[in-house]
């Protein structure tokens, strides 16, 4: 049996340790989950494998055979695919859905042979049809959903006769049915013989699909067990170095005035929304996948432009037209894709966090250097950012990490309004913590939540109201004593 091995991989980022011996394997015909919390080394395990960065020390075999991995192509060349986590990194936003699906044939297509395109629009939307994803392949991926782009990734590296792939949180984006296709490809490709490394923070997933486990935390690996010798409790415990049972640490808030307004808000694909927001109160707006959700977030947030309905903060009228005049006024969004358009991944920590409120670092045109420096050590320390230092760039932070900056940045401001759309995705279990106690103690600064999700469990946990949308309308109101998984489950799927 063919088996993939990485053994006593070290590696350091500006001094400090994000590797520290790390032993790995994954055997062909295999699922093998790899766990850990944000920051315990798992990205960085993956991206030597996938030849992005160099390990410092340590060595990789293929059948006992060391292999040399320097570059994205070497391993490619060795049939060690990733479909990853932030899509957007890793797809052509430009070029048609066949084309990225198809991109290696174009890269290695020969200089003086000419390209086919009906046949490679045709060998795509088979290739789509037959893993029953329904993409126009003419379709630029720039005008392609989140949950799209994903499956674009999941039929490329499937497609490159790939012997090890790696999923990095696939199914955030996808929606149950979407999830359960993935679930079947990954179970054709284990039958094929290829290894399969898992990485998710949804622990049921892991339970139904992985055959072993190996967890990390801190950087090294502390844990390899066969999926049916261990159990949640357990697993988690290894994740965070002490028991945990995931809680909502939900604090009990007065609530006072209305604070948000919204009326038969229209666009795209929201076709009706009415809802308000009170001081301390944390709403929730659920739904599957494809309801709105985020449509509606951007829509008071001024990113898209409405067709119809009004919005009024504080009892006065808020223009539409863009984000600045939302955050001007005290609205304020936290998106879904933190790294597209929540936080400047080529920035520092420091310029990330005062970027929002700059102005209250300035004096006669110049940055205070020191104010802005003091602001942002002071979020970093209160908000439990794991970084080297302010000045480390934020793209080198974990998943949880970055989405608390992103978060962060806003804490400067005076906003009264603060929108989050599915604020803890790929955020693992002691950082959703943390971004739930962020969340209250914004309550109890009467500050208006309103927490788009689709995981109906956190939802329910952490809103005072919930507000369930199905096909572009808010169709359910419910409260929290009243709220249950199924019930929310029997609205959000067109139930009357």
């Amino acid at each position: 049996m063919s088996t993939l091995h990485m053994q006593g991989i070290t590696k350091q980022f500006s001094g400090v340790p994000a590797l520290q011996g790390v032993d790995f394997e994954v055997k062909a015909g295999e699922v093998h989950a790899l766990l850990g919390a944000n920051g315990a080394g798992k990205s960085t395990l993956m991206k030597i494998l996938t030849g992005a960065y160099q390990a410092d020390g340590g060595s990789i075999s293929i059948d006992g055979t060391p292999v040399a991995i320097h570059t994205p192509q070497d391993a490619k060349a060795l049939g060690i695919q990733c479909v990853y986590q932030e899509v957007d990194t890793a797809l052509i936003p430009n070029l048609s859905v066949a084309e990225n699906i198809l991109m290696d044939q174009l890269v290695h297509k020969n200089a003086s042979s000419l390209i086919s395109w009906k046949r490679l629009f045709a060998e795509s939307a088979d290739i789509l049809r037959s893993f029953g994803f329904a993409i126009p392949v003419h379709k630029k991926v720039e005008e392609c959903t989140l949950s799209e782009k994903q499956l674009i990734l999941i039929a490329r590296a499937t497609v490159q006769k790939a012997k090890y792939v790696i999923f990095d949180e696939p199914t955030a984006p996808l929606s149950n049915k979407e999830s359960e296709r993935l679930f079947e490809i990954i179970a054709q490709l284990k039958n094929a013989g290829v290894g399969i490394i898992y990485i998710s923070h949804r622990l049921p997933e892991i339970f139904q699909l992985c055959d072993r486990i190996t967890i990390m935390r801190d950087g090294q690996r502390v844990a390899t067990t066969a999926t049916a010798d261990t159990n949640m409790d357990e697993v988690i415990s290894h994740m965070l170095g002490k028991s945990f049972s995931e809680e909502f640490p939900k604090v009990d808030v007065p609530i006072g005035e209305k604070l948000l307004e919204a009326r038969g808000i229209k666009g795209g694909k929201v076709r009706g929304a009415d809802l308000t927001v009170r001081e301390g109160e944390i709403v929730g707006v659920v739904g599957l996948v494809g309801a709105g959700k985020t449509e509606l977030a951007r829509l008071l947030f001024g990113a898209d432009p409405a067709e119809a309905g009004e919005v009024r903060l504080k009892g006065s009228k808020l223009r539409l037209d863009s984000p600045r005049d939302a955050v001007e006024k005290g609205l304020v969004l936290v998106p879904e894709e933190r790294r597209k358009e929540g936080i400047f991944v080529e920035e520092s920590v420091k310029n990330n966090l005062s970027v929002a409120a700059l102005s209250k670092w300035t004096g006669l045109g110049f940055v205070r250097q020191g104010l802005e420096a003091g602001h942002a050590k002071d979020l970093v320390q209160k908000l439990g950012v794991k970084t080297a230092n302010i000045g480390q760039l934020v793209g080198f932070l974990s998943g949880g990490n970055q989405q608390k900056v992103a978060i962060g940045k806003w804490l400067g401001t005076d906003a009264s309004i603060f929108l989050f759309d599915e604020p803890t995705k790929g955020v693992d279990i002691g950082a959703k913590s943390d971004i739930y106690r962020l969340i209250g103690k914004l309550a109890t600064e009467k500050k208006g939540i309103l927490y788009f999700s689709c995981e109906f469990p956190e939802v329910i946990g952490i809103a005072d109201r919930i507000l369930v949308m199905f096909e572009g309308k808010i169709v359910k109101e419910l409260t929290r004593a009243e709220a249950t998984q199924e019930l929310i489950m029997y609205y959000a799927s067109g139930g009357e």
